[in-house]
């Protein structure tokens, strides 16, 4: 299927890998999409961290996190085979802390699950992880070192990725796409994030059977005064009193702290996760105190019912790659690979019979 016109809908970091792995195969190359990079990508970490990001009780899960981190560098270098511009990937690994003895034991557990799946983790002692990062607080309980865990800087990639996609050709056309049986290519790939469940033309009684919900996430973006460049050289995650905290260091000095989790509805950052991610990561690393607030945000993350991912063919024209939840950045290698075989009608590279797009199709 060389060379076969297709359709990409949606120009977030999955739609723009898939668009740009199918241009380097040859295929003519249509993203469709009204605001490029103003979805869940915007407001992105952008850890690659299959160790540290591990979800009990979803093991299907784990598989594609692996194998997605396998590909990384290959998504990496397809970018730059077409772009100068740069995507902030940086594979220094991740430190994992407790902040006291209960919060110890949620690490002694996450060691525990990643051990027994053959995730490489190593115990360091909070001396050790503080000879790595001499900013940590020195009233940590324990710490983990996921060496294998990688970062790219989502603003920085996804601008690097719409610059690769132009020069291999593909086209942008800034328009919302509402049925795909208007579209004039061969294939197409839904890949619009949470928009994915209002597009027609595709099912059998044209009614879609996906099933998403957004979950909003505050995110912060601070700035290391020039004394305090770098607080970190790698990914900081902590457990403060039982709650989830990420500290992700940049090139630029720039420090993205994240993240809450709220079905709530409402799409702007909330004091009280803003209050709550400053007290935790300023717990975990005390000089988060003196840095410049930059921005604080919130995105909508596309989850699905069991929180995996809705990927693959569901008819003889249309490909289904959305509901990535916290993982689209992560699984972004993954997707834009597997979309690609789909289109051109090959087995995946991965088992992808989890991410059925029409396993919770509503029965009447």
């Amino acid at each position: 299927m060389s060379g076969t016109p297709t359709a990409v809908i949606g120009a977030g970091i999955i739609g723009l890998s898939t668009a740009l792995s199918l241009a380097d195969r040859g295929h003519a190359v249509t993203v469709y999409d009204p605001e490029p990079t103003s979805g869940a990508s915007h407001y992105a970490g952008g850890m690659l961290a299959p160790a540290s990001e591990v979800v009990y009780k979803q093991d299907p899960l784990l598989p594609l996190m692996q194998a997605s981190a396998t590909l990384y560098p290959e998504l990496i270098s397809l970018c730059a085979k077409y772009s100068d511009l740069p995507t902030g990937y940086r594979t220094d690994g991740t430190i994992v802390v407790a902040r006291d003895r209960a919060d110890s034991s949620f690490l002694d557990d996450l060691l525990s699950y990643q051990q027994a799946r053959g995730v490489h983790a190593q115990r360091l002692t909070v001396r050790q992880a503080r000879a790595l990062e001499p900013a940590l607080s020195p009233a940590l309980s324990s710490a983990v070192l996921s060496s294998g865990d990688h970062q790219v800087q989502p603003r920085l990639f996804t601008r690097s990725l719409i610059d690769a996609c132009t020069h291999a050709g593909v086209s942008f056309i800034r328009e919302l796409v509402t049925d795909v049986s208007h579209l004039p290519q061969e294939q197409v790939v839904i890949a619009a994030g949470l928009g994915a469940q209002d597009i027609a033309g595709w099912g059998d009684d044209n009614v879609s059977p996906l099933q998403l919900r957004p979950v909003y996430g505050d995110i912060l973006h601070l700035r290391a005064p020039a004394h305090l460049h770098p607080l970190a050289t790698r990914v900081v995650r902590g457990v403060v009193e039982g709650r989830a905290i990420y500290v992700i260091p940049r090139e630029d000095a720039t420090l993205t702290v994240g993240a809450t989790s709220r079905e709530d509805g409402r799409a702007s950052a909330q004091a009280q996760g803003v209050y709550q991610l400053l007290r935790d990561a300023i717990e975990i690393l005390p000089g988060i105190e003196d840095c410049d607030f930059a921005e604080a945000g919130a995105g909508a993350r596309p989850a699905t019912p069991d929180d995996l991912p809705y990927l693959g063919r569901v008819s003889e024209r249309v490909v289904v790659s959305t509901g990535y939840f916290r993982h689209g950045i992560l699984l972004a290698a993954l997707a834009a690979r597997c979309a690609a075989e789909l289109v051109e009608k090959q087995k995946p590279c991965v088992d992808l019979s989890a991410c059925d797009p029409m396993r919770h199709r509503r029965t009447q």
